[in-house]
Formats: C-alpha cells, sequence, structure tokens
C-alpha cells in the first residue's frame, strides 16, 4: 500500500495579539498501521472558526486550551479511506473534531464521529450552515432567544457562518432581522441575497444613529458574536424582556489583556433593569444536533436558507485562514480545502 504521510499544524507557543506565524508549527508524520476498530478519515475540508483563538490561550474557559505541541483543535470533514471498524465502510462521509491534520485515525465507536451525506447538501456545508456554526445559530436563537413572530431580532457579525442563519431562521419565524456587519458590501449581501429587513455598517461611523433607525419598536432578542461597540449601542434600543444569547465576542479575542476588558456581560450586567442574557455553548444540546442539522438542510434544500463560503487552499493556508477570519476579511464560512476527493 502507498504510504501515507499526515500534515498537520501544531500550537508552537502562545500568541500575544494576533496569532502570528511562529504561534503554529507544521509537520509532517508517517501514519500507522490501522489498528483494529479504527478507521483512517482523509480530511477534505477543515473549518476554521472565531472560538480557535481562544483555545490558543493558557486560561480558564468552557473547554480546556490547546496544549503547546498538540494539534490545532479544529472541526473537518473527510471520507473514509480504510476502515476496521463495523460502523464504518469504506467511502462513506464523516465529521470529525481532531483538528488541523490531514488524516485522521478514530475510533469507530466514537460518538462525536457523524456520518454526513453529500448529496443533501455538499460536504463544506457540514462545516456551516448545517455544522457546528448553523446548529449554534439554531439553539442560540430558538433555546436562549426564543423569538415570537413580529418581534425584532438583532444579529452581529451578520455575514458570517452563525450570523447569516439567526437572521434568516429570524425571517423564517417571522421576525424582522436586522443584522450589523462590516462594510458596504456585506451589508448588501445580508439584505439583498440573505432578505435581512435592513443592515447596519458598523465601519460607516454612525452605530448608534443607524442602529435605532433600522430597529423603529426596539429589540427584542440580540445574538451577541462581536462586543465592544456594537453590545453598547444595542442596550441602548433593548425593549423590557428582551433576550441576549451570547455566543462570542470577537472584538475583544485577541486582546492582550482579556481581565480588563469590557465585555457583553459588563454591558448588559450593568443595566437596569438587567435583561436576560447568558452565555451559551452548542454542546449543550449535543443529543438534539442531529434534528438541527435535518431542519436546516431542509431550509436550504427549500431555499430559505442561504449561503457563502470563502475557500483557502492546502493545508498550509490554516494559519492565514484563521487571522483572516479574526480580522474580518473572510466572507460567509471561512474553510480549508485540505484534499480531494
Amino acid at each position: 500500500m502507498k504510504e501515507r504521510i499526515n500534515k498537520r499544524w501544531l500550537l508552537n507557543k502562545r500568541p500575544h495579539g494576533m496569532p502570528e506565524e511562529d504561534c503554529f508549527k507544521f509537520e509532517e508524520i508517517e501514519i500507522p498501521s490501522l489498528e483494529d476498530e479504527k478507521i483512517l478519515i482523509k480530511t477534505l475540508f477543515l473549518s476554521i472558526d472565531p472560538y480557535m483563538r481562544g483555545r490558543m490561550n493558557d486560561a480558564k474557559s468552557y473547554a480546556d486550551p490547546v496544549k503547546l505541541g498538540e494539534v490545532m483543535t479544529g472541526e473537518s470533514i473527510g471520507i473514509v479511506v480504510e476502515s476496521k471498524s463495523n460502523n464504518f465502510e469504506e467511502g462513506d462521509y464523516v465529521c470529525v473534531h481532531r483538528g488541523w491534520q490531514s488524516y485522521i485515525v478514530a475510533h469507530g465507536n466514537d460518538k462525536q464521529l457523524f456520518k454526513a451525506d453529500p448529496n443533501i447538501v455538499p460536504a463544506s456545508t457540514y462545516l456551516g450552515t448545517v455544522g457546528m456554526p448553523g446548529r449554534t445559530a439554531y439553539f442560540g436563537l430558538l433555546r436562549v432567544g426564543k423569538p415570537k413572530a413580529g418581534e425584532t431580532v438583532v444579529v452581529s457579525a451578520a455575514s458570517g457562518a452563525v450570523g447569516t442563519v439567526v437572521g434568516q431562521m429570524a425571517k423564517i419565524l417571522g421576525c424582522r432581522a436586522v443584522g450589523v456587519a462590516g462594510g458596504e458590501r456585506k451589508c448588501s449581501y445580508v439584505t439583498n441575497e440573505l432578505g435581512f429587513d435592513a443592515c447596519v455598517d458598523y465601519k460607516a461611523g454612525n452605530l448608534e444613529v443607524d442602529l435605532k433607525a433600522a430597529c423603529p419598536e426596539g429589540i427584542d432578542v440580540y445574538f451577541e458574536n462581536v462586543g465592544g461597540e456594537v453590545s453598547k449601542a444595542v442596550a441602548k434600543n433593548l425593549n423590557p424582556g428582551a433576550r441576549i444569547p451570547i455566543c462570542g465576542f470577537i472584538a475583544h479575542y485577541n486582546s492582550t489583556d482579556f481581565e480588563k476588558e469590557e465585555t457583553p456581560f459588563h454591558v448588559f450586567g450593568g443595566l437596569n433593569p438587567i435583561p436576560e442574557h447568558r452565555f451559551f455553548v452548542v454542546t449543550e444540546w449535543f443529543e438534539e444536533w442531529p434534528q438541527a442539522t435535518k431542519e436546516l438542510s431542509k431550509w436550504i434544500q427549500e431555499g430559505k436558507i442561504k449561503y457563502r463560503e470563502t475557500i483557502s487552499e492546502g493545508i498550509e493556508s490554516a494559519p492565514q485562514a484563521l487571522r483572516d477570519v479574526l480580522s474580518g476579511k473572510n466572507f460567509g464560512k471561512q474553510v480549508v480545502k485540505v484534499s480531494e476527493e
């Protein structure tokens, strides 16, 4: 059999601000012979997501940090190229959370392996709209935001992988959907292609005024992805009984002194009365993931949810792809195409 080489990225050092090239170490290693009950997955696409920046810090969080010398964390979709498990056959498509590497060895009984069907939606979509970002939008909005028809839902990072799904779901549920995004191009996409009712360009310099104009009846649900000045502008327009699912706050992720940052918890926790707000993690609803994937796939097939991807070529491009996500250069869901099928 032809020798297979696994290309992978390790965390080399803790970043101080934006993660530079020397924070990562690239290596190529030989793949050992497969043991019984194991499968070998060839990675097709790797997901690049904002949360990865937080996992590079040696700090207490909802998930353990990546250790120095470990493979960088991340989800991928791949194809089984060898199987010694009764649960998987060669040719099966699988979603797996084993980090930045071109081949993955996994146990066939691993409950965190998800089979995917690229005949329903394209393979890369399982990392975006019907994958972790889509499920994050789905459960965060439905379970924490709890929108009712006729209410106004605002989402920051509206053109991103999570935000696009939040806004389109809000429209499906009969709400007014208002996005906040950076730049005219992203805002036009959000309103013209995705069907949001309005989108506020935070780079235009009139955030507070423009947000108030876009939400004449106030804000009932705010899906938080950004933090910073967006949180403060939203806080001034919240209706009584507003709900705030806090998914993340990317404006602060590269901070060199995170303890001193004014996070959304400070902004919304300082209001009187304090609105219902909480941080959530999509794994809270792990048992219900298949249902979310099924419903999101159905909405894509029906044309109710549209999406866009930014695709970087080759696993070598992963560190730059992460920097692009953290600086807002990507458009829609960022993935790395690791290999051909």
